[in-house]
């Protein structure tokens, strides 16, 4: 009888046993669920994730509505300059097409994409930004004008096209915070600009 006992004894430790692990692997899923999200959260944090249907699109929502511009995007994305693009402003944006992009040397924009070259790529990037708030007209006033990467490029008017570091501006959209100039030309820091 005392063995009988003594089974059922043992029987119901080993269940419970049993039962506080599942309870705890279950838990231990939960906070490592949890932790997943919050790293997902902190990377979408800042204005660029903020979803506003009611007022004029600032220039990430622009090239992101874009279909000619998904490359650029995917760059933007890549470099984390979204809370960037959606500043106050005011910005000039010089976005390249996705057709701007494929005429880089083959590979060049994997390449860039890679997570250990997020610095250069964020420093291409600037270079296709200034502050400042000017429609093409203005801007053959120009002959040189200020990036976001403390570089130079410079503005050329021929005929009634207006080149900024050696890119056509081929469109021009107004933003909340802004002005995007479509151009042809991905424009790359050099150093006599």
């Amino acid at each position: 009888m005392k063995t009988i006992h003594l089974v059922k004894v043992f029987f119901t430790v080993v269940l419970l046993i049993v039962i506080y692990s599942c309870k705890n692997e279950v838990k231990q899923n939960e906070i490592t669920n949890q932790a997943s999200t919050e790293i997902v959260s902190e990377s979408q944090k800042g204005q660029a994730f903020i979803n506003d249907e009611s007022s004029t699109p600032n220039v990430l929502q622009i090239a992101i509505k874009s279909p000619d511009h998904t490359t650029l995007v995917a760059a933007v994305q890549a470099a984390g300059l979204e809370n960037v693009l959606v500043n106050a402003g005011p910005l000039m944006v010089f976005a390249p097409t996705n057709a701007a992009f494929d005429a880089l040397a083959p590979g060049t924009v994997e390449t860039l994409l890679k997570p250990e070259n997020k610095e250069q790529l964020a420093t291409i990037l600037k270079h296709h930004v200034t502050a400042g708030n000017y429609d093409k007209s203005f801007l053959k006033k120009f002959k040189k004008i200020g990036q976001a990467d403390d570089t130079n490029v410079t503005v050329e008017v021929i005929g009634e096209d207006v080149y900024v570091g050696g890119a056509k501006i081929i469109a021009s959209i107004k933003a909340g915070n802004g002005i995007v100039h479509v151009v042809d030309k991905v424009i790359l820091p050099t150093s006599n600009q």
